[in-house]
C-alpha cells in the first residue's frame, strides 16, 4: 500500500496477488432472451444480472473506476443501513453522514470494461466459476476473493441475486427504463413452515437466475447476441460480450465450478442435486421441487458428478424445508459410481460456523456419502475437504471483513481477514488443480513459504499441495474429519448452539460475548 493511499480515509482493497490483472463488466440481459430452464417463479423478475471478473489486457489509457457500491450510491448506501435494523427514515438520514458516505468513493482493484486477455492454457479457454452470494450481499460484495481468483485465471461470475436476500437490486427491464426496486425482505430465522415456505420461494428464484446464467454462458461462448440493458444505458461500450466468443469452458459437461457463500453455498448444493437427481423415481410425494430443469436442458448435461464444488459458511436451514427435504438425504453428485468422490468438494468455515455445532454437523451430514444418516459416513470415496481458519468470522468470508477490520477485530475477535480470503483462495484453486482445471499458480507470498520436506511444489501433490493437508503445515488453517462426530478442538457456543442462521450465530452469539467482557 503506497503512503498517498494510507492518507486516504475510505476503506480499500489491497491487490490482488495472481498473475494476471483483473477486468470487470457488469450485464443485465432480458429473461425473454434466454431459453429459460424451468419455469418463472416471479413474473415481475424480467431479467438476470451479474458481474463477470476476468483475467484481462492492460489498456493503454486508464479506465473509469470502478465503485464498490453500486450506483445509485446513495439508496444502496440507505439500503445497507436499512438491513442492519434502521428504519426507512433514519435509513435516508444515516446515509448523509460523512463516515458512511466516504463508502463510495472505495473502489475495486479492477479495470472496468477492459479486454479480455487471450486464454494460455491447453484448451485456449478460461475455466469459470459461478459464485452465489448471501443474506445481504450483492454481486460486488465478494470482489477481493473472486478478483482474486480471476487474477490466478479463472472468469468468475457474481449473479445479483434478485429473491430479497440483497440489501437492494434494480431490475432495468430495457436500456433507459426506470429501475424497479427489489428491496431486501426481513424473514425470521427460526425454522417454522411460514419460514421454510419463504427460503423456498427464495431459492425458486435464485435456481431460475442460476439456470438463465448458464444459458447466458453457453450464448456468449458461442458469439451469439445479446442485449445487455446496462451497456445500451452508457456512451462508452459496457459489456462487451463478444470478447468472450470461443474463450469460455462452459460447453463440457462437468466444466463449470460452483460456490457460494451461506445462503449461496444452500443455493449451490440445492442447485446440483434439483438438477442430477431430477429425473429420480424414487422422490416421495411430499418432496416439492424448487427447480425442474428437462433431461434435455443445457444445464442437466453441464452438472455432472465432476463438477467442483466450493462451500463458503454452507448454511444449512434452508436446505431442510418439509417440501424438499428427501433431496437433503441424498448425497452429492460426487459420490455417483462414476464420481470422484470428495476431491472436487471443498467447504471452509469461518470459526463462528465451526462453532456453531448444530450447523456444524448438519454441515458434516451434507456433504457425506449417505446424508440419510445421523453419523457422517465417507467409506467408499475420498473424502471432501473441510477446513477453518483460525480467528476468522462470518463477514471475513466476504469483503466487509478487508473494508471493516477494526468492527470484525473488535466486535468478533476476527484477525487478518486479507489473510482468510488468500487462504479461502488457494483452497479453492488447488482443488481445481487436483481436477485437472488450469489455472495459474499460487505465489510464494501466498503460500507464505513454509519449509521443504521433501515434496516439491509443481510436482504430483500439486502445485500448492499444503493447503489441502491435515497435518497442520498452514498456521492456523485446521482440517476437520467428517468420521468424527466431534473435531478434538470443537467448541460448543450455547448460544449459537441452537440457532437456525448465521446472523444469528454470528451477532448474538459472538457480540454478546464481545460486550460481556
Amino acid at each position: 500500500m503506497s503512503f498517498f493511499s494510507r492518507l486516504n480515509p475510505a476503506p480499500s482493497f489491497p491487490s490482488y496477488t495472481g498473475p494476471y490483472k483483473v477486468g470487470t463488466t457488469d450485464i443485465e440481459i432480458p429473461a425473454a432472451e434466454l431459453p429459460s430452464p424451468s419455469p418463472t417463479p416471479d413474473p415481475t423478475l424480467s431479467t438476470v444480472s451479474f458481474r463477470i471478473f476476468y483475467p484481462c489486457e492492460v489498456p493503454a489509457k486508464p479506465a473509469k473506476p470502478v465503485y464498490w457500491l453500486p450506483d445509485p450510491q446513495h439508496e444502496y448506501l440507505g439500503a445497507y443501513v436499512r438491513f442492519l435494523g434502521a428504519s426507512r427514515r433514519l435509513s435516508a438520514f444515516l446515509r448523509n453522514l460523512p463516515f458512511l458516505r466516504i463508502l463510495s468513493y472505495t473502489t475495486i482493484p479492477v479495470i472496468r470494461n477492459a479486454s479480455l486477455l487471450q486464454p494460455p492454457t491447453k484448451t485456449k479457454r478460461w475455466p469459470v466459476m459461478v459464485f452465489s452470494h448471501g443474506l445481504g450481499g450483492t454481486k460486488n460484495a465478494y470482489s477481493h476473493l473472486l478478483g482474486s481468483l480471476s487474477s490466478h485465471g479463472v472468469v468468475v461470475i457474481a449473479p445479483d441475486h434478485r429473491d430479497g436476500s440483497a440489501p437492494l437490486s434494480l431490475v432495468r427491464a430495457a436500456p433507459g427504463s426506470v429501475p424497479q426496486p427489489v428491496e431486501y425482505k426481513s424473514i425470521s430465522h427460526r425454522q417454522t413452515p411460514e419460514v421454510e415456505e419463504a427460503r423456498d420461494d427464495q431459492l425458486k428464484i435464485r435456481l431460475w437466475e442460476l439456470g438463465l446464467i448458464h444459458e447466458a454462458l453457453l450464448k456468449i461462448d458461442r458469439g451469439e447476441p445479446l442485449m445487455n440493458t446496462l451497456a445500451e444505458k452508457s456512451s462508452e461500450t459496457m459489456g462487451d460480450l463478444a470478447m468472450f466468443s470461443s474463450t469460455l469452458d462452459v460447453q463440457k459437461p462437468g466444466s463449470i465450478s460452483w460456490s457460494g457463500h451461506s445462503f449461496g453455498a444452500a443455493t449451490v448444493v440445492q442447485l446440483v442435486k434439483s438438477v442430477f437427481y431430477n429425473s429420480s423415481k424414487d422422490a416421495p410425494s411430499s418432496y416439492k421441487p424448487l427447480f425442474q430443469p428437462s433431461t434435455s436442458s443445457q444445464i442437466a448435461h453441464q452438472i455432472t458428478p465432476s463438477s467442483p464444488i466450493s462451500l463458503l459458511d454452507l448454511w444449512c436451514m434452508p436446505l431442510l424445508s418439509k417440501s424438499t427435504r428427501w433431496l437433503n438425504t441424498l448425497p452429492l453428485p460426487c459420490y455417483a459410481p462414476n464420481g470422484p468422490g470428495g476431491r472436487n468438494v471443498v467447504a471452509v468455515l469461518s470459526e463462528a460456523f465451526f462453532k456453531w455445532s448444530s450447523n456444524l454437523n448438519q454441515l458434516k451430514r451434507t456433504i457425506s456419502e449417505d446424508p440419510s444418516l445421523d453419523t457422517p459416513v465417507v467409506k467408499k470415496h475420498p473424502a471432501p475437504y473441510v477446513f477453518y481458519p483460525v480467528s476468522s468470522a462470518h463477514l471475513s468470508q466476504s469483503d466487509f471483513g478487508i473494508l471493516f477490520p477494526w468492527l470484525t477485530r473488535k466486535a468478533f475477535k476476527a484477525e487478518d481477514p486479507a489473510r482468510m480470503l488468500r487462504l479461502n483462495t488457494r483452497a479453492k484453486l488447488e482443488v481445481m488443480r487436483s481436477n485437472g482445471i488450469e489455472v495459474a499458480d499460487t505465489s510464494a507470498i501466498d503460500m507464505e513459504e513454509v519449509a521443504a520436506d521433501g515434496r516439491v511444489p509443481g510436482g504430483e501433490n500439486g502445485q500448492d499441495w499444503r493447503i489441502l493437508q491435515k497435518d497442520g503445515s498452514v498456521a492456523g488453517w485446521v482440517a476437520l474429519d467428517l468420521g468424527h462426530s466431534k473435531h478434538t478442538d470443537e467448541a460448543v457456543n450455547k448460544e449459537t448452539a441452537q440457532s437456525a442462521d448465521p446472523m444469528e450465530a454470528v451477532f448474538q452469539g459472538e457480540v454478546s460475548k464481545t460486550m460481556s467482557n
